[in-house]
C-alpha cells in the first residue's frame, strides 16, 4: 500500500505519454546500457521504476526484425531547438545554465532544485513543440461555432505533470519564446494566442529548418501578437463597407439573380488588398488571378477596379464586349479583366483569367501565363509575377488538378516562384457538409505534399485575415514556395441566390440566418476600441450605397469602348477574316544549312551512346545529300529555323526530350555526367531559345499549363506532346471547356499546338488511336486548326506557319508513330526552301514520279481514294504491289478548316471515278463522319458522276482497336483491299 493516489502518480508520469514517449523509450535504454550516462534526475526516476535490466535493454532495442538505424534521429542543434526533442546532453547543458542563473543571482540551488527545474524545461519546451503542432486543431476558426473540438491531451499542462500549484513557477525556456524564464501561465497565454486564436499556422510539417524557423520567428513570441495600426484598421473598414455594401445592392436589385455572392466571406476583399500592396512593395509588377464564381463580382469590382456601371450593365443583359467584336460570349461571373492598381508608389498589373464552370480547371491556365510573364521579363527568380488562386474549400479537397497543380509547384520546367492559395472555406460544397466530401480534417491538407505552410483564419476576424495575407506574401517572396490561406466563414445564402439551403443543411442555415455580418462584428469592435464613432460607420455605408446607385443609373447606357484582347504582345494581329493565309514558311538555303550544321555535330569532347552518334552521322548525310530527310529532321528544322527568326520554341511532354519512340534526342546526354547538351540552342550567337521539358505524367494540369503559357505568349511556338495520343482525354476538360472555345466565348486566342501519336499498328486499344473524331467533332467558327500529316516537310511547314500569319489558333496534329522510320516517309531539301509551302491537300506520289506506278491519265481513273495519315502509305505499297493504274490516292492533309477550294480543284479532273474515303479507325470513330459530309458538297458543287462518297475502314466498334496481332493484320488487309478493289462493272 502506498501513500499515494492512483491520480497522483497518474500526474507523476503522465508526461511519459504522447510524444514524448519515444524520446523517453531512448533514454531508459541508455540508462539500462549505463546509468552513469544519463542526468542525476533521470537516475533517480528510471531507478524508481524498478524494471528488471534485461527488459528495459530489450524493451529500447525494440522489436527483433528493427532496423537499428531507423527512423533516422536528428541530432543537429537547429531541428532540436525547433522541435524539442533534447539530446541528454541538452538536459546536463539546461543544468549548467540553471546553476549558473541561480549563482549569479546569489542562490543557493541543491541538486534536487536544479532536477526539478531541469524537468520543468524539459516538460515546458515539450508543450510549446506541441502546440506548434496540434495548437491549430483547438483554434477558434468557425465563424458559426458549429465545429467540435475534440480535446487533446498534449495540448494539457497536466499530461506534462504540471499542477495548478505549479502554474506560477518561474521555467527556464532559454529564450525559445523569446524570454529566458516564463511560467506556465505565461507560456500557455503566449503558444494558445499565437496558435489557438482567430489565426492559427500549421507548419511544423515543414522539414527545411529555415522556412519553419522564419514563420516561427515571424508569430511565435510575447510582443508578436496581431496589430495594426489606426490607418490599417481604416482601410481594413474601408474595404470591408465596399464588400458588403455591394453584395447587399446586388441583393436589393436583382432578387433571385443568380450572382454567387461573396456574402459571409467578404474578408477575402481586404485580404486581397493586402496582397497586392505588400506583394507591391517585395517587388512583385504582376499578378495573375484564377477563381471560381462565387465572389468573382466582388472581386472584379473592389480589387480588380472594374466600373461598377459595367457590372451593372451586365445585370441588365449588355455585352462585355463592343459590338463590333464577335465572339459567342459567357455569363458574367465567368469572365476575365485586367486593371493597374498602385499603392505607396508601386504599382502592380492585376490579370484575371476567364475561366469556365468547371471547378480547378483554370488553375494550370494561371500557372503556364505566370511562366510565360516571368519568361518575358527575363524574371529567373520568379519574384515579379506571382500567381493567385483562389478555391473553394468542397472543390480544393476533391479536384485531382489541385494536385496536379501543386506537383508542377517545384519542376524546373513549370514552376513559378510559388503560388498564393486562398480557400474561401464555406464549410459546405453546393449541399454537401464536408464529412461527406473530404476524408482529411481540412480542405487544405492536400497542400501538406509539397510542404506549403497553411494559415488559418477565422473569416469573421477581418484582422486576422489580413495579418496571414501579410506573412503569406512575404514567405512567398523569401522562399518561392506555394502558401495556402485557408479563410473559415460561411455563404449566407445557398449555392446561387436562388437555391434553398434550408433543404439539406437545415443546421448550419438556422445558425446563419442569426449570425451577424463580418461588419458588423468589426464595426462594434472599432467603436468599442473608440477608433470610430458609430454613425460616422452608417455615414460611409449610406455614401457608399449612394455612389453604388449612381453607378447603376450609368449602367443602363453603359457601352464597352475597348476590346484589350489585343493589346501589348497581341498588338502586331488582328482577327481579319482572309480567305486563307498560307504564310511565308519556306526557309533560305543558307539557313536550311546552318540549321543542319548545328543538327549533325556535338561537341568533340562529348560522350555519346553510340546508337545518338549513328544518329548525328545520318543527319549529316541527310544534308549532304539533300535527301532522305525523316519526321525529327523536319521538326528539328521547324524549331531552329524559328529560333534563327528570334521565335522561342517550347516543347512539354512526358519524355519529350528524347521522345516517346526514341525518335527526337533534342537533348544529347553526355554518358559520364547526364548533362545534356541541345544541339537546338547553338545555331547561331542572338538565336531565341529551346526549351524542352520531361514533363511530370500528367495531361490535365500539363496541357493546361501549356495553354496558359500560350494565352500570355504569342510569339514563342508553344507545343504539348502526349506521349500517346489516346492519353489526351486524361485533359478532356482542357479541350472543351478551354481550347476548343475560349477564343469564341472569352476574345482570347492561342497557338498551342498539340501532338498527338496517332496510327495504327497492331499495338491495342490504349495506343492506337487520338480520338480525331472527337476533335473533328468540336470544329466550328475556325476555331483551332486538326491536321494530319504524312510528309516531314508538310509538318515542318505547318509548325512554322503558326507563328508566320496575323492571328493565332490552336493546332490539333495527329502525328505518326511507324512513319518516323518509314522509308518513303521522308521528303527532300527543296520542300523546305525558297518556293515551298504548306499543302492541305497532297497529291498521289505516282504523279510526281515518287512511285514505281505510272498512272492512267486524270479522264481515265476509275477512283479516287481520300485519306489521311499512315495509311496512305499501305494504299501506296499495296497499289504498288498489285500494278494498279486506275485509282488515284489523294491526301487530305488538314481536316479542318476543311480546304473546300482546294478539294474542289482536285476532284475536278476526276468528276467520273467513284470516290472513296479510307480510313483504319472504325466506321464511328476518325473523320468519316467530318468527311463525308464535306466530300459530298464538293461532288454537288462540281457535279461528279458519284454524288456521295464511299467508305472503306473498319465496321463500327466499341472499342477503338483490337489487342490481337492477328486480328490486327486481317483488319488492315481488309480495309487496303475494299479500298484498292474495284467492283465489277465500274
Amino acid at each position: 500500500m502506498t501513500d499515494q493516489s492512483s491520480n497522483d502518480q497518474f500526474h507523476a508520469s503522465s508526461f511519459m505519454q504522447g510524444h514524448n514517449a519515444e524520446y523517453l523509450e531512448q533514454l531508459y535504454g541508455q540508462y539500462a546500457a549505463d546509468p552513469n550516462s544519463v542526468d542525476d534526475a533521470w537516475l533517480a526516476f528510471f531507478g524508481a521504476l524498478g524494471d528488471a535490466e534485461m527488459d528495459v535493454k530489450a524493451e529500447a532495442k525494440g522489436p527483433s526484425w528493427a532496423r537499428a538505424d531507423w527512423p533516422p534521429v536528428p541530432h543537429d542543434d537547429l531541428t532540436q531547438a525547433l522541435t524539442g526533442e533534447w539530446e541528454e546532453v541538452e538536459v546536463k547543458a539546461a543544468a549548467t545554465k540553471i546553476q549558473a542563473g541561480a549563482a549569479k543571482a546569489g542562490v543557493d540551488a541543491s541538486n534536487a532544485a536544479v532536477r526539478q527545474a531541469v524537468l520543468d524545461s524539459i516538460r515546458a519546451l515539450m508543450i510549446i513543440r506541441a502546440y506548434r503542432i496540434r495548437g491549430h486543431l483547438i483554434a477558434n476558426l468557425d465563424p458559426l461555432g458549429l465545429t467540435e473540438h475534440t480535446p487533446h491531451p498534449e495540448l494539457d499542462p497536466k499530461s506534462y505533470g504540471f499542477t495548478d500549484a505549479d502554474m506560477d513557477r518561474p521555467i527556464f525556456i532559454d529564450k525559445v519564446l523569446g524570454l529566458d524564464f516564463a511560467n506556465m501561465r505565461q507560456i500557455l497565454d503566449i503558444v494558445r494566442r499565437t496558435y489557438c486564436g482567430t489565426f492559427a499556422l500549421q507548419y511544423m510539417h515543414i522539414s527545411n529548418p529555415e522556412e519553419a524557423g522564419w514563420l516561427k520567428e515571424r508569430i511565435e513570441g510575447y510582443d508578436k501578437e496581431i496589430k495594426f495600426t489606426r490607418e490599417g484598421r481604416k482601410a481594413i473598414l474601408n474595404k470591408m463597407v465596399e464588400a458588403e455594401g455591394f453584395e447587399k445592392f446586388l441583393h436589393v436589385k436583382y432578387m433571385g439573380t443568380k450572382r454567387f455572392g461573396l456574402d459571409g466571406g467578404e474578408s477575402l476583399i481586404p485580404a486581397m488588398e493586402q496582397i497586392i500592396k505588400r506583394g507591391g512593395a517585395l517587388g512583385i509588377r504582376e499578378m495573375v488571378i484564377g477563381m471560381p464564381h462565387r465572389g468573382r463580382l466582388n472581386v472584379l469590382a473592389n480589387v480588380m477596379s472594374k466600373p461598377y456601371r459595367a457590372i451593372f450593365n451586365e445585370f441588365q443583359g449588355g455585352s462585355f464586349k463592343p459590338e463590333d467584336v464577335d465572339g459567342s460570349g459567357d455569363v458574367k461571373y465567368h469572365l476575365g479583366a485586367s486593371s493597374d492598381r498602385e499603392f505607396d508608389g508601386n504599382s502592380v498589373h492585376l490579370s484575371l483569367t476567364a475561366n469556365p464552370s468547371h471547378l480547378e480547371a483554370v488553375n494550370p491556365v494561371v500557372l503556364g501565363k505566370v511562366r510565360a510573364k516571368q519568361d518575358q521579363l527575363g524574371d529567373t527568380e520568379r519574384k515579379q509575377v506571382m500567381a493567385i488562386l483562389l478555391h473553394g474549400d468542397a472543390a480544393f479537397a476533391g479536384q485531382g488538378v489541385v494536385a496536379e497543380g501543386l506537383g508542377l509547384s517545384g519542376l524546373k520546367g513549370h514552376r513559378t516562384g510559388g503560388t498564393m492559395h486562398i480557400v474561401v472555406n464555406n464549410q459546405i460544397g453546393f449541399t454537401t457538409a464536408p464529412h461527406f466530401s473530404r476524408s482529411s480534417p481540412y480542405p487544405t491538407d492536400i497542400a501538406l505534399m509539397v510542404e506549403a505552410p497553411i494559415f488559418h483564419v477565422n473569416g469573421d476576424d477581418p484582422e486576422a485575415v489580413v495579418h496571414a495575407a501579410k506573412v503569406a506574401t512575404e514567405f512567398r517572396q523569401k522562399f518561392g514556395k506555394d502558401v495556402v490561406i485557408d479563410i473559415f466563414c460561411y455563404r449566407r445564402f445557398g449555392h446561387n441566390e436562388g437555391d434553398e439551403p434550408m433543404f439539406t443543411n437545415p443546421l448550419m442555415y438556422k445558425k446563419i440566418k442569426k449570425q451577424k455580418t463580418t461588419l458588423s462584428l468589426y464595426t462594434a469592435e472599432l467603436v468599442k476600441d473608440g477608433l470610430i464613432p458609430e454613425g460616422e460607420i452608417e455615414d460611409m455605408k449610406a455614401a457608399f450605397q449612394a455612389h453604388l446607385g449612381e453607378e447603376f443609373e450609368a449602367g443602363k447606357d453603359y457601352k464597352p469602348n475597348k476590346a484589350d484582347w489585343l493589346d501589348g504582345k497581341w498588338s502586331h494581329l488582328n482577327r481579319d477574316k482572309e480567305e486563307y493565309q498560307r504564310g511565308e514558311t519556306a526557309i533560305k538555303p543558307e539557313t536550311f544549312a546552318e540549321i543542319g550544321r548545328a543538327l549533325s555535330t556535338a561537341p568533340a569532347t562529348l560522350p555519346l551512346h553510340k546508337t545518338v552518334g549513328r544518329l548525328l552521322e545520318s543527319k549529316a548525310q541527310m544534308f549532304e545529300t539533300g535527301e532522305g530527310f525523316d519526321w525529327a529532321t523536319g521538326e528539328a528544322l521547324a524549331f531552329g529555323s524559328l529560333l534563327s527568326e528570334g521565335y522561342p520554341v517550347r516543347l512539354s511532354g512526358q519524355d519529350a526530350t528524347r521522345g516517346t519512340f526514341s525518335q527526337r534526342h533534342s537533348g544529347i546526354i553526355n554518358q559520364d555526367t547526364e548533362e545534356r547538351y541541345y544541339p537546338l540552342n547553338n545555331i547561331r550567337a542572338g538565336q531565341a531559345q529551346y526549351e524542352v521539358i520531361d514533363s511530370m505524367l500528367s495531361e490535365y494540369a500539363v496541357l493546361g499549363f501549356e495553354y496558359g503559357y500560350s494565352l500570355a505568349e504569342p510569339n514563342a511556338l508553344t507545343l504539348w506532346e502526349a506521349q500517346f495520343g489516346d492519353f489526351a482525354n486524361g485533359a478532356q476538360i482542357m479541350f472543351d471547356q478551354f481550347i476548343s472555345s475560349g477564343e469564341s466565348k472569352w476574345l482570347r486566342m492561342s497557338g498551342l499546338t498539340v501532338l498527338l501519336p496517332h496510327g495504327y499498328e497492331g499495338q491495342g486499344p490504349e495506343h492506337s488511336s487520338a480520338r480525331l473524331e472527337r476533335f473533328l467533332q468540336q470544329c466550328g467558327q475556325d476555331n483551332w486548326i486538326v491536321a494530319n500529316c504524312t510528309t516531314p516537310a508538310n509538318y515542318f511547314h505547318i509548325l512554322r506557319r503558326q507563328l508566320h500569319r496575323t492571328f493565332r489558333k490552336p493546332l490539333i496534329l495527329m502525328t505518326p508513330k511507324s512513319l518516323l522510320r518509314h522509308k518513303l516517309a521522308v521528303s527532300k531539301a527543296e520542300e523546305f526552301t525558297t518556293g515551298s509551302s504548306f499543302h492541305r491537300i497532297l497529291w498521289d506520289d505516282a504523279q510526281y514520279g515518287n512511285s514505281d506506278t505510272v498512272l492512267a491519265s486524270d479522264d481515265k481513273i476509275k477512283r479516287v481514294v481520300m485519306c489521311s495519315g499512315k495509311v496512305y502509305y499501305d494504299l501506296l505499297e499495296e497499289r504498288d504491289a498489285r500494278g494498279i493504274d486506275d485509282v488515284y490516292l489523294m491526301r487530305v492533309e488538314q481536316f479542318y478548316p476543311f480546304p473546300a477550294q482546294s478539294v474542289v480543284k482536285e476532284l475536278s479532273r476526276f468528276k467520273n471515278a467513284e470516290v472513296v474515303w479510307c480510313q483504319e479507325e472504325p466506321k464511328n470513330q476518325g473523320a468519316w463522319t467530318f468527311i463525308e459530309p464535306n466530300i459530298e458538297w464538293v461532288l454537288g458543287r462540281i457535279k461528279a458522276k458519284h454524288g456521295r462518297p464511299t467508305y472503306a475502314g473498319r465496321a463500327a466498334s466499341a472499342s477503338p482497336a483490337t489487342g490481337l496481332a492477328s486480328a490486327h493484320k486481317a483488319q488492315q488487309a481488309a480495309l487496303i483491299d475494299d479500298a484498292l478493289t474495284l467492283k465489277k462493272g465500274k
